[in-house]
């Protein structure tokens, strides 16, 4: 039944065709959709694996690590869409400052390289504290120590900093209005973070993903993060700009 299905994938239809199109020679029997909609849930844990392994693989494995949760993902804008989904036990109303409004649905937290290499990521609901999620994502990152931890202004606090040092890191973040000093300048960084997650938004539909069950959710970003880090692979081999994906865009 559609109500309970994953098939509202906007990028389903374009893939299998230019899979069959492209990658024919290759692998002469591609499976027909139903065949791929179950061999891509099957192999879920083998699709985050690779990206652990393209991430380890890009020059910004071992540079300083970008976190960010400013821009939003809303999974689900409407409470009809909820109904019929089976993400409505699992998503909650959270507020988007970007957009001054409240939506519903999950929030997406993710430590980038500054190359755009994913690092981590994981989708909470909108209402746990974003400091909290990100020691958690900051814990699980391979690292070699000592990294810089770049983050907004929610990320602000002594108790967060101090945890964030004794994992072996150093968070800077734009200073608050109540805060004394002019602080660092980090405009010019900030805007090649949200570049990355205006990457993931637009270019791999991040947004779109038409997921309705929380299985399908996952392999859809997980899905969409490994064509990332896999893209900005090739482009350090081939000398182009880590995040230019336009060659790759069907």
């Amino acid at each position: 039944m559609r109500g309970a299905s994953d098939h509202g994938d906007p990028q389903r239809p374009r893939f299998l065709a230019v899979a069959a199109k492209r990658l024919g020679p290759l692998v002469p029997r591609l499976p027909a959709q139903p065949g791929y909609f179950k061999r891509r849930r099957r192999l879920t844990e083998t699709i985050e694996w690779l990206l652990g392994i393209f991430a380890s693989r890009s020059p910004g494995f071992t540079t300083i690590c970008c976190s960010s949760t400013r821009r939003r993902s809303s999974v689900l804008a409407a409470r009809e869409t909820v109904r019929r989904s089976q993400l409505g036990d699992a998503a909650d109303y959270g507020w988007c400052a970007s957009h001054s409004r409240y939506f519903w649905g999950f929030r997406l937290h993710a430590i980038f390289a500054p190359d755009g290499t994913p690092r981590a990521l994981t989708l909470t609901s909108p209402k746990r504290d974003e400091r909290e999620v990100g020691l958690e994502l900051l814990a699980r990152t391979p690292r070699v120590g000592g990294e810089t931890l770049l983050g907004d202004k929610g990320y602000a606090g002594r108790d967060f900093a101090l945890k964030v040092s004794e994992l072996d890191a150093t968070i800077v973040r734009p200073r608050r209005k109540d805060e004394p000093g002019r602080g660092l300048h980090l405009a010019p960084i900030r805007q090649r973070i949200e570049s990355i997650f205006w990457t993931c938004k637009d270019l791999l539909t991040l947004e779109r993903h038409g997921a309705r069950t929380l299985p399908g959710i996952r392999e859809r970003i997980l899905q969409r993060f490994l064509c990332l880090a896999a893209c900005i692979v090739l482009n350090h081999q081939l000398g182009r700009p880590s995040r230019a994906l336009v060659d790759y865009v069907a």
